[in-house]
């Protein structure tokens, strides 16, 4: 199909909740994508963290190919291989625990949601507060986007699910304030992505933990987009001096078969009990093969090509931030970067794609990379030479 049947027949037929960009692509390989007409994008967005470990993964292919000759679904009545490997897998490289497999990171986030609210009711009837973040997004359910702190996404669904509140990021003592005996979880991104890439600060992250340690609540990393090497190790949390009670993992973590995860530690492995949450396709033999050979490519030396990697990206925006006056702050960890700009982060995104570089703009002036795992020095280069191409467009502004 050509590009214009391509989105006639999306707009005639998709419900329209996305404003898409003027790209149609159609197939995929490593660090590259190629659209209707042959031309070639790096791809540095990966389907927003999702295709860490490079499109048509060769590896992962494979083991999903011979998933579908041998088993693709069955019911969780049932035992299945796969799905107990995946679990431990996960456990090996956080801590122990059991872990809760859906569909989605949205998926995960309710789950967690869940088993904070099914705890904190059987310790007393008014421990059913949850707090999160404002700036945060952990998904467009009903409960995960209460969990939003964003009131763009909010507008037009109130009302809300109740008991939900928003704590300033890294301000200590609004997080005090919100803290009492009815607090059942707090959920945090160790990085927010969806509004720009901030991170907290370790004594936001600590004071959280002796918080929730002082008034028995759950401490729950949205790690969806953080996890998994992304940040130059396995989790973001462990850029703090903390452990969370339990981390919510999806995108990467299949390299684009849909997934979720919700890995609780063992002390609370009893407080979300048969019955109590479900879901039909979670856990089926297809997604946890991804899932492991992921999970086999996630090594220790692949973190650390991840920051090299890193350091020769910063290295090169900062080069760029020297060069160009309307290139305001370069921040980040690992391979999950913003560029905050005094210009409009939509201009310069046009120019990307005309370059052939994708990533996206997150507001008016931040322009965010999540470009592979796997980026090799030559894509690096690539990326390098893009950029400044780019940029020049812009000279004198």
């Amino acid at each position: 199909m050509t590009h214009e049947d391509i989105m006639k027949q999306d707009q005639d037929y998709v419900l329209h909740t996305y404003n898409r960009y003027d790209v149609a692509l159609v197939r995929g390989k490593g660090a590259y994508v190629y659209d209707t007409n042959g031309k070639e994008y790096l791809d540095f967005l990966a389907g927003i963290s999702v295709c860490n470990f490079g499109h048509c993964n060769p590896t992962i292919n494979q083991a999903v190919k011979e998933q579908l000759d041998t088993l693709v679904h069955t019911s969780n009545l049932y035992y299945t291989e796969n799905q107990g490997e995946l679990a431990r897998r996960i456990s090996e490289i956080s801590f122990p625990g059991k872990t809760f497999f859906g569909n989605s990171g949205t998926e995960a986030n309710e789950a967690a949601l869940k088993l904070c609210r099914y705890r904190g009711n059987k310790i007393h009837k008014d421990k059913y507060v949850i707090l999160s973040l404002k700036g945060s997004f952990h998904g467009r359910s009903t409960g995960s986007l209460a969990l939003t702190g964003q009131a763009k996404h909010q507008e037009g669904f109130e009302p809300l699910l109740p008991g939900i509140y928003h704590v300033e990021a890294n301000n200590i003592k609004d997080l005090e304030d919100h803290f009492n005996q009815n607090v059942a979880g707090i959920f945090l991104e160790p990085i927010q992505g969806e509004s720009g890439i901030h991170p907290l600060t370790k004594d936001f992250a600590r004071r959280t933990r002796e918080l929730c340690d002082q008034y028995d609540a759950l401490l729950i990393m949205d790690e969806i987009q953080t996890g998994l090497g992304r940040t130059g190790k396995y989790f973001g949390y462990e850029h703090y001096p903390i452990v969370p009670d339990g981390f919510t993992l999806a995108k990467s973590l299949a390299n684009g078969i849909p997934i979720g995860a919700f890995h609780i530690d063992n002390k609370f492995k009893d407080d979300l009990p048969p019955g109590k949450h479900a879901s039909t396709f979670g856990g089926n033999p297809l997604a946890m093969r991804a899932g492991i050979e992921v999970m086999k490519i996630l090594t220790d030396g692949l973190l650390d090509q991840i920051n090299d990697t890193s350091q020769a990206l910063f290295g090169i925006l900062e080069q760029l931030k020297a060069e160009y006056s309307f290139i305001t702050e370069v921040r980040g960890f690992g391979l999950m970067i913003a560029l905050e700009l005094s210009i409009s982060g939509i201009d310069v995104l046009k120019k990307c794609h005309e370059e052939g570089l994708l990533c996206n703009a997150i507001g008016e002036h931040i322009i965010r990379f999540l470009p592979p795992l796997t980026l090799t020095q030559k894509e690096t280069q690539l990326f390098s030479e893009k950029m400044n191409r780019v940029f020049s467009h812009f000279k004198g502004v």
